[in-house]
């Protein structure tokens, strides 16, 4: 059951350095942060990183998430919300993915999302992806909010 209400933005911020500078591997890490975005914010319905795949050519690899299984485990550059966020170093923000050209399909459900490059020196390392169910559902203060996760999160790269 999700408890958006019980939390505030700046505990979801301050629960995010705790789990950066605690203990884990970096993949357990970004598992808690996905796991605690997923249940503390109600219209988030998947949460997942993609993190830059260093052996192959500008190619996104998926890595911890919260949700149902995607079969978008790898994604180019330039495909879909993701990899345009992974060519323009720019959030992205979905109010209706029915009305995107560029769209990747992860479930018939979703109908917002929202994208957030991690950058690590200047360097894109990841990004964060968020579904959500319900449409126009993406606040300005979640951008502000996830934009400054993925800044705390890009500390572990």
């Amino acid at each position: 059951m999700k408890t958006a209400d019980k939390i505030s933005y700046s505990e979801l911020i301050d629960r995010t350095k705790n789990i950066v500078s605690g203990e884990g591997t970096r993949d357990e890490k970004l598992n808690q942060v996905c796991s605690m975005l997923e249940e503390h914010v109600e219209i988030f319905d998947w949460v997942g990183f993609y993190l830059v795949d260093p052996d192959a050519d500008r190619e996104l690899v998926l890595g911890p998430y919260v949700g149902e299984e995607t079969d978008h485990t790898r994604i180019p550059f330039g495909k879909g919300i993701c990899g345009q966020a992974a060519n323009s170093l720019e959030t992205f923000v979905v109010q209706d993915v029915s009305k995107e050209d560029n769209y990747l399909a992860c479930s018939m459900e979703v109908q917002a999302e929202i994208v957030i490059p991690v950058m690590k020196n200047d360097t894109f390392v990841a990004e964060l992806d968020i579904d959500s169910h319900t449409k126009n559902s993406i606040s300005e203060e979640h951008r502000e909010m996830l934009e400054e996760i993925c800044d705390i999160v890009s500390k572990l790269f």
